[in-house]
């Protein structure tokens, strides 16, 4: 695999995971409601469940790309299709009222640890927007040198994994100093045109790329 490339996913991979979006919104609520140590649990469990989305999109892409190269193209488009029309939806987001004050003032409840992972874990895997935006992501990283798609592919997802409970935890443990930021109508706008721009780009880069 090439450095480039493994610097590349690491890089977009960072940012997608620091762009405001139902995880690390969720991460964040439940750190400042529950305790920052319940929003690490949750963001190790999130982490874990890439690993399922990974092996489904790394064998099944893999097959593809051994059986016919004409259905591969097919999937590489519809891949960049996918990333455009989430590149789309990200501009049709709207920044939404999240009254932390309020939920505070809930009584808290305490989950042993591995309830929790378990409970991120879930969330992640019962999500099939997840496997198509694998699906989508994942191929134009890969290297036409050296080892095969599958090992590849999986390589790629333990870094995603990697990042996204690095990034998760870090989320969990600022989340009080966040919260302002994450209120703000200029953060929302500048990370939503952040993430509208980074999946418009890859969804641009996937449909030129050549197999």
């Amino acid at each position: 695999m090439e450095i480039g490339l493994i610097l590349s996913f690491l890089g977009a991979s960072i940012i997608l995971s620091l762009m405001p979006g139902p995880d690390n919104i969720f991460v964040l609520t439940e750190s400042l409601t529950k305790g920052q140590r319940h929003g690490i649990a949750i963001s190790f469990g999130l982490g874990f469940g890439v690993l399922v989305h990974t092996l489904a999109a790394a064998t099944g892409l893999s097959i593809i790309l051994q059986k016919s190269a004409i259905a591969f193209s097919i999937i590489k488009y519809l891949g960049a299709v996918y990333l455009l029309y989430l590149a789309f939806q990200a501009f049709k987001e709207k920044k939404p009222e999240l009254n932390f004050e309020s939920e505070k003032n809930n009584e808290k409840f305490t989950k042993g640890f591995f309830y929790l992972i378990r409970k991120g874990f879930l969330m992640n895997v019962l999500n099939p927007k997840v496997s198509l935006f694998f699906i989508a992501f994942l191929p134009q990283f890969i290297s036409k040198n050296g080892y095969n798609v599958t090992v590849q592919m999986i390589i790629l997802g333990l870094i995603f994994m990697l990042q996204s409970i690095m990034v998760f935890s870090a989320i969990a443990a600022l989340s009080g100093r966040l919260t302002k930021y994450v209120n703000s109508p200029k953060f929302w706008n500048f990370t939503k045109w952040g993430k509208i721009s980074v999946l418009s780009v890859l969804g641009i880069t996937l449909a030129l790329s050549s197999k």
